[in-house]
């Protein structure tokens, strides 16, 4: 590793951990009108069942082994300082991957697909769809660490990625992203095309015109995306405007926290009524326990407040010109059509798959590795 970049270990204290319990044990709930389930927000009973496995049942030290299967580190991009897990592949001339991830996420929702990746063959693949596999940490969230400064909105993130593979010695990489992580991704293919070998996206943000005439599913997709706009779309606003005011309660509550994360996981994964049939309960809870023990709610949402400030929340600007692949999962939160994708994209591999929602990577793995697979052998051979 070049001298810029650290070997990082993620271990949390045990102080940390025996105060996360305590705090739970003390959590003061809120009353609920009775038979509401999660019409007013995450349903009472859920969470209460959540937490109490989580103090009593959840064993972090053992997902705490599971991140540090592969090796992590941190450097100092443009005054902030970046996590980032590295998996590299066994195969000689796989080409470099780039996963980015969004909130409320974290490299937590590549744990199912990052050994696929890299090795594909151990897993009953092809080696020579073998990856890379680089995945950091977005500056403010998890081993990151907060932000401590303005100004860290998409195009940032994307040009200290862009500078990390360069640091990394990845002269051509691909690219891949969903929720920020999509935004992102979107941002590198325009800053480093170049090095950008192509960018896979799960997430495409991308809508009609005025005069468009819609086709049946694109009506649906842009009645959905209107209804979660107008019923489901307040975080938004208050993560936009004023996040450190949300951040007392969420940083201070580890039920808190949970509620306000589990109740973006209820709603956007293709589940039966419960997170627990689209998402593991133990990939749920580390996910949500390396909010709280890095403390970072407060900064990862920040993100919101700068990308609107800057006028990055949503479409970028600019045509991406390098081949990009959508991947559209029926329970998407933006389920873009292809016809409007490659007005912003240069479109060159296309799938609409029949179940999964948003964390994508945690929900149907194999279809998103799959997805990732297909698209890079259309690609050219890295270098």
């Amino acid at each position: 590793m070049p001298a810029d970049i650290e070997p990082f270990d993620l271990t949390v204290p045990d102080a940390v951990l025996d105060d996360l319990k305590e705090r739970l044990g003390r959590t003061r709930w809120p009353d609920q009108i009775p038979d509401t389930g999660w019409d007013y927000g995450t349903n009472l009973a859920y969470l209460q069942d959540l937490c109490a496995y989580w103090a009593d049942g959840y064993d972090w030290r053992s997902q705490e082994a599971r991140l540090k299967t592969w090796d992590h580190f941190r450097t100092e991009m443009d005054g902030t300082n970046v996590h980032f897990l590295h998996a590299p592949s066994p195969v000689e001339g796989a080409r470099p991957l780039l996963l980015s991830h969004g909130w409320p996420g974290s490299i937590v929702e590549f744990l199912h697909v990052i050994d696929p990746l890299r090795d594909p063959e151990a897993h009953g693949g092809d080696p020579a769809d073998a990856f890379h596999v680089v995945a950091p940490s977005l500056p403010g969230y998890g081993w990151s660490g907060p932000t401590v400064e303005r100004g860290w909105d998409p195009r940032r993130i994307a040009a200290a990625f862009v500078e990390l593979m360069a640091r990394l010695g990845y002269d051509g990489y691909l690219a891949q992203g969903g929720d920020w992580g999509s935004m992102i991704t979107t941002q590198i293919g325009l800053q480093d095309p170049d090095h950008c070998a192509g960018i896979h996206l799960n997430m495409l943000i991308a809508i009609p015109g005025g005069d468009d005439e819609l086709t049946e599913a694109e009506q649906q997709a842009m009645t959905d995306a209107m209804t979660i706009m107008t019923d489901g779309a307040g975080y938004q606003q208050i993560q936009g405007t004023r996040p450190q005011t949300l951040s007392y309660g969420l940083t201070d509550s580890p039920a808190g926290l949970c509620g306000w994360i589990a109740e973006k996981f209820h709603a956007w994964t293709d589940n039966d009524g419960t997170i627990e049939s689209a998402v593991a309960r133990d990939d749920l809870l580390t996910n949500v326990t390396t909010y709280w023990v890095t403390g970072t709610i407060n900064s990862s949402t920040r993100l919101y407040y700068e990308a609107m400030k800057s006028g990055l929340f949503g479409l970028q600007g600019g045509r991406v010109e390098v081949p990009t692949a959508g991947a559209v999962f029926p329970k998407e939160i933006l389920r873009a059509s292809r016809r409007f994708a490659e007005r912003q994209y240069h479109i060159t591999h296309w799938s609409e798959f029949d179940r999964g929602g948003h964390f994508a990577a945690l929900e149907e793995p194999d279809l998103l590795v799959g997805d990732l697979r297909s698209f890079n052998r259309t690609l050219p051979a890295s270098a």
